[in-house]
């Protein structure tokens, strides 16, 4: 009784919140498409002109390759360290993991503007010219963490009987880490790229103090907004909102394929034991 009277005011608690988060996205989404521009409600004589304003505007697409550089640049470098680092923190015995373990979540915790100013005063007392290479680097070494959580959560589901057993049939640790470890822990990197590469292109804190003379979209759109909202401001928003969308559904596709290939395995692997016998 008590649970089907609170479920309607549950329903509609959980509708107000999705309001709450989606509707902002929705009316963006709707006044991109909005002939009076971005005044007026609701929105008159659709049209898509505002794209076709955006397909031609060199600055904008000159900061998305900027920005998918130095994603693409960060992913490879938080994962470079990263997974090392949560095999480490599962397989090793070291001075100070437990310190360790909590100080790899530091660059999450700490606000944007403390990490982007001490890696401004780190590359410029190392003499390095202000550029995509400072901005990379920077979301590189913020993004780590992300790394390193993705990839431990991956390693503590792993059955270590498969890597002991690799090694007791004569493959070297090389061959194991590359045949046996990288294939489970698969699903995890893949997770934590496409995390680290939505989050470097949507960073501007780290980026504001590390920028030359090269934008990336998020500062090339907060340029923009200085001078007032415009129409295309909104179109490059939805088709940020698109791809974050489609990154989504890719990993959620890629999750389900191989669980779903996980458990046939499990289920064909007794009845192939049992024809044998």
């Amino acid at each position: 009784m008590n649970g089907s009277t609170r479920a309607p005011w549950l329903r509609s608690y959980a509708l107000l919140v999705f309001l709450f988060l989606y509707l902002p996205i929705a009316i963006l989404i709707l006044y991109s498409f909005n002939g009076g521009g971005i005044g007026g409600f609701p929105p008159k004589n659709l049209t898509l002109d505002w794209y076709r304003m955006l397909w031609d505007d060199r600055a904008i697409w000159d900061s998305v390759l900027n920005s998918v550089i130095v994603a693409a640049f960060a992913v490879v470098l938080s994962l470079l360290f990263g997974v090392p680092a949560a095999l480490a923190l599962d397989r090793a015995s070291f001075p100070g993991k437990g310190l360790f373990r909590r100080l790899v979540l530091l660059p999450l915790i700490l606000p944007g503007i403390i990490t982007g100013l001490s890696l401004l005063m780190l590359f410029v007392a190392a003499g390095l010219r202000l550029s995509l290479l400072t901005i990379a680097l920077g979301h590189g070494t913020a993004l780590i963490a992300v790394a390193v959580t993705e990839v431990y959560a991956g390693v503590l589901k792993m059955d270590r009987g498969l890597e002991e057993a690799s090694l007791d049939l004569g493959a070297s640790y090389w061959q194991t880490f590359r045949r046996v470890t990288l294939p489970h822990l698969r699903l995890s990197i893949i997770g934590a790229a496409l995390l680290i590469f939505t989050l470097s292109m949507d960073e501007i804190a780290v980026s504001f103090f590390l920028v030359g003379r090269e934008n990336t979209l998020p500062l090339e759109i907060w340029s923009r907004l200085r001078r007032g909202m415009t129409p295309e401001i909104n179109a490059i928003s939805t088709l940020i909102f698109v791809f974050s969308l489609s990154s989504i559904v890719l990993w959620y596709r890629i999750r389900t394929r191989e669980e779903g290939g996980l458990v046939e395995a499990q289920v064909l692997e007794p009845q192939s034991h049992g024809g044998n016998i």
